[in-house]
C-alpha cells in the first residue's frame, strides 16, 4: 500500500484526520479526510457501493475519473472497476479522500470528493 499520509491543502485545513478503521468522526456532518484504503473501502462497503469510472475517461490504457457506484443512484452511467484499479488510480494521482460519516442531522451520509492537492488549480 502506497503512504497513506494525508497530503496537507487548504480544502482540508479544517477536516479531521482519519488513519485507521477504527477512528471516526468527532462530531456529526464533521468533514473528514483519509488516505487509508481500509477506511475508504469500509465506508463505501457500510453504504453499498462500489468501485467506479467514468466511461469514456480512461487515458493511455489507465483507469479515468474515479467515483462511487451507489445503489438506487443512477449507476448506469459509471463503468465498474476493481478495488485494484481504483486504489492503484487514487494512489498513483495521491488523491485525498474528502468525506463525512453522517450529516449534521445524524443521517448517513454518501457525501464525499476526491482531491489532488498537488493540483494549482484547485
Amino acid at each position: 500500500m502506497a503512504d497513506e499520509h494525508v497530503i496537507q491543502s487548504d480544502d482540508i485545513k479544517y477536516s479531521q484526520v482519519i488513519d485507521a478503521p477504527d477512528e471516526h468522526e468527532e462530531r456529526e456532518g464533521r468533514s473528514l479526510v483519509t488516505r487509508n484504503h481500509d477506511v475508504i473501502r469500509q465506508w463505501a462497503d457500510e453504504r453499498g457501493a462500489t468501485p467506479a469510472s467514468v466511461p469514456g475517461s480512461r487515458h493511455d490504457g489507465h483507469v479515468g475519473v474515479l467515483r462511487f457506484d451507489f445503489p438506487g443512484y443512477g449507476g448506469d452511467n459509471l463503468e465498474a472497476i476493481d478495488w485494484d484499479d481504483w486504489f492503484q488510480a487514487f494512489d498513483q494521482r495521491q488523491l485525498n479522500f474528502i468525506y463525512q460519516e453522517h450529516r449534521s442531522d445524524g443521517a448517513d451520509s454518501n457525501f464525499f470528493r476526491l482531491e489532488n492537492p498537488n493540483r494549482s488549480d484547485g
